[in-house]
């Protein structure tokens, strides 16, 4: 099991992962400080626990909002393929 240092806010965070994951979890720390820093300087320093908290509920409402257009574009290409699957069925019928 590999090690990552990563900082957020600053402070240096060990953390362990799988093996050739140490990369996509530098990013990830990359991502999460950077909401971290935004919240910063909207908000002041208010304590590295209530940061992350705020951070973590950006990050969640993020994901929510992709999950709900990922399942908009999911019924729109369904619908698509089924619209293409009458215009084949009507071709094959010529």
């Amino acid at each position: 099991m590999a090690q990552v240092t990563v900082t957020i806010n600053g402070r240096g965070y060990q953390i362990a992962c799988d093996d050739g994951q140490e990369a996509h979890l530098s990013r990830l720390a990359g991502y999460l400080d950077g909401k971290v820093g935004e919240l910063t300087e909207a908000v002041g320093q208010i304590g590295d626990t209530q940061l992350l908290v705020m951070a973590g509920l950006l990050v969640a409402d993020e994901l929510s909002d992709m999950r709900e257009v990922e399942g908009d574009v999911a019924d729109r290409l369904d619908a698509l393929a089924a619209r293409i699957e009458d215009i084949a069925g009507r071709l094959e019928g010529t």
